[in-house]
């Protein structure tokens, strides 16, 4: 395998006028990157690690691995409805997989364009980063910018305004089932939501002018909502029927797993807001422009928890904990 710095220069560094045209004074190649915030916007950053066999399986394409570690980093930024400007990435390489140099070149080449081609997408430059050896390991930190104090939060729901989730619920989990179960067909839809999720920039810049908070759905619908729910200190009542469910996701696991899987399954990266009744209509046009449905699932309230749907038996996802109540 290649030397750090010659395996940095070979699969992550991009031409310099690629570079300057994305606001970065200085990019990869130096102690740190130089960076151009644009005046009258504020920074939004976020970091997120993705761990071989924890958050994906190492079995999975190369290409869709470097995808997925951009994307779920991504998704915290639609969900504050940022725009992406610039990212860095810490990549830990477990030379084990490895049986020779063309097998670590194919590796790293698949690699570095699934992650390229989503950096491409959405404007996003890489301009700095570390490589190591060990179990392999990504961390991938995010940054962009909104107008000054127009960032969405968790904190600004209010009893009445009503829940909403971009897209559908469900398939991150129901992929990551048929992959346990052997299925190894990337056109399935349900492998394609779970292997190459779409972080919803898009969805989250158009939904900062009418929503009162957001999140990210990550670790599935009920334990984001809490997060949500907390953090603005309301109630929610939510209806089952109203649910979005990933195509496909019945017929793959059945119903009632189907309905595990959409509630607390994890890895949909949609968005999860709130918001006046009387805005969904305006929202659902301005998302519709780029394709991206909204459904309303429910309505805030003053009153604690989670009603309308018997949650008692159905889990949510924290690291160190597992499935949590």
């Amino acid at each position: 395998m290649l030397a750090e710095f010659d395996l940095i220069r070979r699969y992550f560094t991009l031409p310099t006028h690629d570079v300057h045209q994305q606001g970065v004074a200085l990019g990869i190649g130096d102690d740190a990157a130089l960076l151009n915030p644009q005046p009258g916007r504020q920074l939004v950053v976020s970091v997120d690690t993705s761990v071989v066999d924890v958050h994906f399986p190492g079995d999975a394409p190369a290409e869709a691995i470097g995808h997925r570690a951009l994307a779920v980093a991504l998704s915290d930024l639609a969900a504050m409805g940022a725009t992406s400007r610039w990212c860095v990435m810490a990549l830990t390489l477990d030379q084990s997989q490895f049986a020779d140099d063309n097998a670590a070149d194919a590796w790293l080449s698949g690699y570095a364009r699934g992650f390229a081609t989503l950096a491409g997408r959405h404007a996003t430059t890489l301009v700095g980063g570390d490589v190591t050896s060990g179990l392999l390991s990504i961390a991938v930190t995010v940054m962009g910018d909104v107008p000054n104090a127009t960032a969405l939060t968790r904190s600004g729901a209010r009893p009445g305004d009503v829940i909403a989730v971009t897209g559908a619920l469900g398939g991150g989990a129901g992929g990551l089932a048929l992959w346990q179960q052997g299925e190894r067909d990337s056109a399935h839809p349900l492998l394609e939501r779970y292997l190459w999720p779409t972080p919803r920039l898009a969805a989250g810049e158009a939904l900062r002018e009418w929503a009162t908070a957001a999140i990210d759905i990550s670790d599935g619908l009920l334990a984001d909502l809490g997060h949500l729910r907390e953090a603005s200190g309301v109630g929610a009542r939510l209806s089952l029927e109203a649910l979005p469910l990933a195509e496909g996701l019945e017929q793959a696991l059945g119903p009632e797993a189907a309905r595990q899987a959409t509630l607390t399954g994890g890895d949909d990266y949609e968005l999860l807001v709130t918001l006046p009744s009387a805005h969904v209509e305006k929202a659902r046009q301005q998302l519709a422009m780029s394709g991206v449905p909204l459904h309303v699932i429910g309505e805030c309230s003053d009153i604690p928890g989670v009603h309308g749907l018997s949650v008692q038996r159905y889990h949510g996802w924290q690291h160190f904990k597992g499935e949590t109540p």
